[in-house]
């Protein structure tokens, strides 16, 4: 994985969701939508991939239940609603659920078999032939 990958592990298809603004907190500083959801202790990418795989309006819904519980920002107390609504335009169109490349989606091609269990098997079928080869027989006989 390179240092971007690392830094991105989501893409950067999230970057302008999370780095909008979604006002000031007390001190004067301004709040995004990564530092308010960090700040309610949730992973701002899962978060937002999670919201990206919703409709806009299940999106909008559940971003306005966490800008209404945040505390942090005393203004969105007042319009958490239509804060949420726009904040939602931000987040990546996925094209079609599970369509391959959407945001979120995998393509699986069947079970994940690990190489530890097939050196095994391939092991065990190595000792049986060579039993079956050599004969079986017990020295002296």
């Amino acid at each position: 994985m390179t240092g971007i990958d690392a830094l991105h592990p989501h893409g950067n298809g999230f970057d302008p969701f999370l780095q909008a603004a979604v006002g000031e907190d007390r001190s004067g500083q301004a709040v995004t939508v990564l530092s308010m959801l960090a700040r309610l202790g949730l992973d701002p990418w899962t978060e937002a991939s999670d919201l990206a795989s919703m409709s806009r309006a299940a999106a909008g819904a559940r971003l306005a239940k966490l800008l209404s519980g945040f505390r942090d920002v005393p203004a969105l107390g007042l319009d958490h609603g239509a804060i949420a609504r726009s904040l939602t335009e931000l987040l990546p169109v996925r094209s079609q659920p599970g369509a391959p490349g959407a945001i979120g989606s995998t393509v699986s091609l069947g079970p994940a078999i690990s190489g530890v269990p097939i050196l095994a098997i391939l092991l065990v079928l190595l000792i049986l032939a060579q039993f079956f080869y050599l004969g079986g027989s017990a020295p002296g006989r």
